[in-house]
């Protein structure tokens, strides 16, 4: 089983959308996806659960951690930085392999179709880099 932290910084979009979307799409080749923020909000944005619901990749255990609460998970094969407060924030992980970054635009605060959106460059574009990066 191969491991996969993403950050950002609130933890209740970005990351959780790419916790969610690498889980769904690699999950059967061995991936296993977590996610956290380097200052958490507490809280999924509801429109990112809907828009993960809507593509069938919603769980339940999915919500907003500290990077402390990830850490127990670790050691992480692959760390992917997914804003770059969290780039700025978390410039070393403790035990990863590799950490990369890959930035999107946070949704947060925006209509519904920035989240449509979001999702898609993060199935496009993150889930083909983990590929590389791990396979």
């Amino acid at each position: 089983m191969k491991k996969v932290i993403i950050l950002c910084t609130g933890n209740s979009c970005r990351s959780i959308i790419g916790e969610a979307v690498i889980n769904k799409e690699l999950g059967a080749q061995g991936v296993r996806a977590f996610s956290a923020g380097s200052s958490p909000s507490g809280r999924v944005n509801t429109n990112a659960k809907k828009v993960l619901e809507a593509n069938g990749a919603w769980d339940e255990r999915y919500y907003s951690k500290t990077i402390e609460e990830a850490e127990k998970e670790a050691p992480f094969d692959l760390v992917v930085t997914v804003c770059d407060n969290a780039k700025e924030a978390c410039p070393m992980f403790p035990g990863a392999k590799k950490q990369i970054h890959l930035g999107f635009e946070d949704p947060d605060g925006k209509p519904y179709e920035a989240f449509e959106e979001t999702y898609k460059l993060i199935k496009d574009k993150l889930v083909n880099l983990v590929k590389k990066e791990l396979f």
